[in-house]
């Protein structure tokens, strides 16, 4: 009788202590996830040649620090407040970056969307003023390469004489850039000059302004904004200047033939992202069901 019972309490203590290990790894697995790495499949083509579709990605969060915000509300749809852990770097121009897509409802409301994310590259900072000229990417007083380069010239020339987007959509292209408004009137071959809010940065309230930037501002004050004339209301007030409470990015998909991005939608809002895209730790090759080997641990560039 004894020896079973020694058997029995042996067994217990045995799952017991399993239990609390199993326990502990998965705790340390979600603090990981929520402050050091996450990993994402990429599900379209809108950032070959460096990532394919079906590639799965490591994504560093140290870069600009975890976030931490009630995961529960934000799935409910509900607004939530995001802080971020200390970070251990900067986002710089051309880095991949993954985020949330701030505008799964409407492109000119801003909102989380927890289950949808998206991965580009990043071609404008915040304080910086970004331009398209000729379908090629700049960024006054910064010399280097934007984006793909070849890319943006195989663009150009695909939109070769076409000057209007119901002739570009003949070739599958929209051609008709943010904020869609005749105040500006910019396309995806001549866009800006744009401005990319830094926090603390200060905009005159114009009604090229508003038009501009009205997403953000409604986004960071939850009220509307407004023109009445040349006036600008936020809410019932009369608004002259307006300071940014967060910085904002500007994104593209290195394929620019086919990249739902800042062209289209405009200002990414720094807590909407995730963290920096650093190696492609599988790929897998979904129409031959392969694993691409020459893609294993690669650096995303």
């Amino acid at each position: 009788m004894e020896k079973k019972y020694y058997r029995l309490s042996f067994f217990i203590d045995k799952v017991f202590r399993l239990v609390i290990i199993a326990c502990i790894l998965f705790v340390l697995y979600l603090l990981l996830g929520v402050t050091t790495f996450a990993t994402f499949k990429v599900p379209t083509d809108s950032m070959e040649p460096a990532l394919l579709p079906e590639d799965c990605i490591l994504v560093n969060k140290w870069v600009m620090g975890g976030r931490i915000f009630n995961v529960w509300d934000a799935l409910e749809g509900k607004e939530v407040e995001i802080t971020r852990l200390p970070g251990f770097g900067k986002v710089e121009r051309d880095d991949v970056l993954v985020f949330n897509f701030p505008y799964p409802g409407r492109w000119d409301s801003i909102r989380l969307d927890v289950m949808k994310y998206y991965v580009k590259r990043c071609v404008a900072l915040p304080g910086d003023t970004f331009e398209i000229r000729d379908a090629r990417y700049y960024v006054r007083g910064y010399d280097g390469v934007l984006g793909n380069i070849r890319q943006q010239d195989y663009l150009r020339l695909q939109l070769n004489g076409i000057a209007d987007d119901h002739s570009a959509r003949e070739r599958g292209i929209c051609f008709n850039a943010y904020p869609f408004n005749d105040i500006v009137n910019w396309n995806i071959v001549e866009f800006g000059p744009f401005f990319i809010p830094a926090k603390g940065a200060e905009v005159l309230m114009t009604p090229l302004n508003k038009v501009l930037y009205r997403n953000a501002i409604e986004w960071e004050q939850k009220k509307p904004l407004t023109l009445k004339g040349d006036t600008v209301l936020l809410g019932d007030s009369v608004i002259r200047k307006y300071s940014f409470r967060q910085d904002y990015y500007f994104v593209a998909g290195d394929l620019a033939i086919n990249s739902q991005d800042s062209r289209y939608w405009g200002l990414l809002p720094e807590p909407f992202i995730v963290g920096k895209a650093v190696r492609i730790w599988k790929s897998v090759d979904k129409r031959t069901d392969r694993v691409r080997w020459n893609r294993i641990f690669k650096k995303i560039e």
